[in-house]
């Protein structure tokens, strides 16, 4: 098995696994503030978002420093592949839910696996083909915007859907 695929495999565990953990995380702080802030305060779509988000960027700067010199291409795919598993945990909970018509706990934590099982296919494919090497600035920029959102709507959440509880 090549480096990346061992990277990639390694990073799937670790944010499963730590996603997972910091689904709880903040109830077993005591509802630490500062906790507050990468994992989720309350059962609302958006703060579910957190559980691939900062896992995967966490393992994102390990797997980057480790392979950045052997693969060029490999922080243009982190980045967009950290976007991309985060925004489909609510796209394919509210579809599914939608069809369904109420969300189910084992397809709701199903919705997580496979969000992290696309983001990290992505990361590899993309880190072969090089396909955004050029646009590196971008990802980076919506990611430090995302990064912010979380800060931002952790404590002060618009009174919007997405960040209610379903």
């Amino acid at each position: 098995m090549n480096k990346l695929k061992i990277y990639t495999v390694a990073g799937i565990i670790f944010t499963l696994i730590v996603g997972t953990l910091f689904h709880f995380i903040y109830e077993w702080s005591g509802n630490n503030y500062i906790v507050g802030f990468i994992s989720p305060v309350n059962e609302s779509t958006w703060e579910h978002m957190k559980l691939i988000f900062f896992p995967m960027l966490f393992y994102s700067f390990y797997m980057n420093y480790k392979l950045k010199s052997q693969y060029s291409c490999v922080t243009s795919a982190l980045l967009f592949s950290i976007i991309l598993g985060t925004f489909l945990i609510p796209v394919i909970f509210y579809t599914y839910s939608g069809i369904l018509g109420r969300n189910i706990l084992f397809l709701d934590i199903l919705t997580f696996i496979i969000s992290v099982l696309i983001a990290f296919y992505a990361v590899y494919r993309l880190t072969l083909s090089c396909r955004l090497k050029n646009f590196e600035t971008l990802p980076a920029v919506l990611l430090l915007l995302l990064s912010a959102c979380f800060l931002v709507f952790t404590y002060n959440p618009p009174d919007i859907g997405i960040f209610r509880k379903p």
